[in-house]
């Protein structure tokens, strides 16, 4: 056996599996996007065996999508748990032949419910198909299964059914990244769209900062201080003037012989970078990548110092 022609085979049946289920995306496909888009309660999804973990999925992606799902076991659901399914909500039931004893017996408890019922099956005429108010067809050719038995290329074509509803609602409600983030808080994603600046950044007795009529030395033990590598250098009414860097006390040392008692606004930087409270992390990180800094000073009303975020703390979010 040569393996590598093997697994290509698989997923060359599995891709043209895929590439045939296009041709079948038809009314029916749009009905089960009408019914799920006009669903007012949760989509509830069932499914058994391998259907069942699809079905799982075909759930989780919805969720994430902003369509509210939950999954029901078949087996479970006439044993008590179809009372998770409400007036206001609407059935996905996968079943490649459509005749599974299991999903079979609780399509009599959905029908007495009166909720729209989509079935993703191979079987078009199956009792499941005849049951339901919408088909997608998940038919295929072949299985990748040498013996035809394993189900391979027809879960894949549920799957791929499964993330097409998914994707077409999210397109038809305006589903933004926003939204994509705030029902994803804590992966990197969702902080890289979510969080804010003045969620990270340091404030108050924490953020370094001496007057432009300080001398050096005492601008040295602020920096050491509040261990920044820098400090912000504010005016007489508290607004930003510049910033002073280890960089720039090396490159004083270097040009000064006694540079310790010089007062802050000649040797400071004016016109440091700066980022609003109210930007993204992310924008922060970006506009340290850019200057090739680690730090950025937050002004408030009126230029007033108010923060500093530092690289690391952004890291520390882990926006990236």
């Amino acid at each position: 056996m040569n393996i590598r022609e093997e697994a290509k085979k698989v997923l060359q049946i599995e891709a043209e599996a895929i590439i045939s289920a296009e041709e079948k995306i038809n009314d029916d496909f749009v009905k089960a996007v009408d019914i799920l888009k006009s669903c007012t309660g949760k989509v509830v999804v069932a499914g058994i065996g391998k259907s069942g973990l699809i079905g799982q999925k075909i759930c989780a992606t919805l969720s994430s999508t902003g369509t509210p799902s939950v999954f029901i076991h078949p087996v479970e659901a006439v044993h008590g748990d179809i009372g998770l399914i409400m007036k206001d909500d609407a059935v996905l039931i996968l079943s490649q032949s459509g005749e599974t004893e299991e999903i079979i017996r609780m399509i009599p408890a959905i029908k007495r419910l009166s909720v729209p019922v989509i079935a993703v099956t191979g079987k078009t005429g199956s009792s499941l198909a005849k049951a339901a108010d919408c088909v997608l067809d998940s038919s295929v050719a072949e299985e990748a299964c040498p013996m035809n038995l394993a189900p391979t290329a027809s879960t894949t074509v549920q799957l791929a059914l499964g993330d097409a509803l998914a994707v077409v609602l999210l397109k038809s409600r305006d589903f933004k990244k926003e939204d994509f983030a705030m029902l994803h808080p804590g992966g990197a994603l969702g902080r890289k769209l979510v969080l804010k600046v003045k969620d990270v950044m340091h404030k108050g007795e924490d953020a370094p900062s001496v007057a432009e009529d300080a001398v050096l030395k005492d601008a040295l033990w602020e920096i050491t201080k509040k261990r920044f590598g820098c400090t912000a250098v504010t005016g007489k009414n508290g607004e930003i003037k510049g910033i002073f860097t280890d960089g720039d006390l090396r490159r004083l040392m270097e040009n000064e012989a006694a540079p310790f008692e010089k007062k802050m606004n000649d040797v400071m930087t004016a016109s440091p970078a700066l980022i609003g409270e109210e930007e993204l992390a992310a924008k922060a990180l970006a506009v340290m990548e850019e200057k090739s800094i680690t730090v950025l000073l937050v002004p408030g009303e009126n230029n007033k110092m108010k923060g500093i975020i530092h690289l690391h703390d952004i890291l520390k979010a882990g926006v990236v």
